[in-house]
């Protein structure tokens, strides 16, 4: 049941002139200066390392279906990062916090949300990949053919944007109270479900079923390819072999466990025990400091693309002696 001095939403003009005021770090006013420097770097060498990936793939004659994976990752993690630090760069600047209009609002929290869950299931496919590597080894190049990794790619940005919209529309048709101060440093989703004024646990319902598709579900899958992965790896009697065919899952799973985590810890709660000063710190780590460790965790663990690194930078070298 909505509170008293809520807005109507049959009124025309509340669309329209909403506006919402990020807060973002509001309380840290000593440490402005030192924030803005730090994300700054850190998203500059994010892009950095994003794009360098991608550019070493795509300049890449032929690739495994692992690496067009990882590349498709990599521009997620680019659009992600671009979706969401430059507003937060912003109100490290904007002493009293910055303003988003309505649409801007709903536009961000549905491109937060789809980017996340086009990544979730982009790290079932590629668990699916590792799968088939160990599990049916001569099957694989029948089966991870490039037609069919493009419709897994297709699939899953698909059906992240289609929940992220289905989400972002349940969320914004809800009624907000007057105030409309977001106490973080962009749209996110429990954030804006704070400002509603709506009785019971009815608007967590859209929350819960994005989290069910886009978290739980994918979670499940990802843990049935390991448990066959497991199994095909103890019949393997050389420890070498089994260390081998373990290894090329470790990159995956090192980012499946930092993207979950974060991810399980922001969504999966009810609305009672929710922090903005908490979510605004995992929030921080979720949104700018992973996206920073994927490419770290790329070039250190993956042989792959290691080596299209030093293909690249090879080539590099050789034109400029030219």
């Amino acid at each position: 049941m909505p509170c008293e001095g809520c807005m109507e939403r049959d009124n025309k003009s509340t669309d329209a002139t909403m506006e919402f005021l990020l807060l973002g770090f509001s309380e840290l006013l000593c440490l402005r200066v030192l924030l803005f420097l730090i994300f700054f770097i850190v998203h500059l060498v994010t892009l950095a390392g994003n794009m360098m990936i991608f550019m070493a793939v795509v300049m890449e004659p032929s690739h495994s279906p692992m690496l067009s994976f990882l590349c498709l990752l990599s521009v997620i993690e680019l659009c992600y990062t671009l979706v969401i630090v430059p507003k937060a760069l912003l109100s490290l600047i904007v002493v009293d916090g910055s303003t988003i209009s309505f649409i801007g609002c709903a536009a961000q929290m549905h491109l937060f949300v789809a980017l996340g869950g086009a990544e979730c299931f982009l790290l079932v496919a590629m668990s699916y990949d590792r799968y088939v590597a160990i599990c049916q080894p001569l099957h694989y190049v029948a089966v991870m053919s490039e037609g069919f990794c493009l419709r897994l790619a297709v699939a899953c940005c698909l059906g992240s944007f289609a929940v992220a919209l289905g989400l972002t529309v349940a969320v914004f048709r809800l009624p907000f109270c007057r105030s409309h101060r977001i106490n973080h440093f962009f749209c996110d989703v429990p954030a804006v479900l704070h400002l509603t004024c709506t009785w019971g646990y009815s608007p967590q319902l859209p929350l819960l079923a994005a989290c069910v598709l886009l978290l739980l579900l994918p979670f499940l899958l990802i843990l049935t390819s390991y448990v066959c992965i497991a199994s095909a790896l103890l019949h393997i009697t050389s420890s070498t072999g089994r260390g081998k065919a373990f290894s090329t899952c470790i990159t995956h799973l090192a980012i499946t466990l930092l993207h979950y985590g974060c991810a399980t810890f922001m969504y999966i709660r009810p609305k009672s025990s929710y922090s903005p000063a908490r979510d605004k710190m995992v929030s921080l780590v979720y949104t700018n400091i992973t996206p920073l460790l994927y490419p770290l965790i790329y070039s250190l663990r993956n042989k792959e693309i290691k080596g299209v690194l030093r293909k690249m930078l090879r080539r590099k070298k050789i034109a400029q002696l030219n």
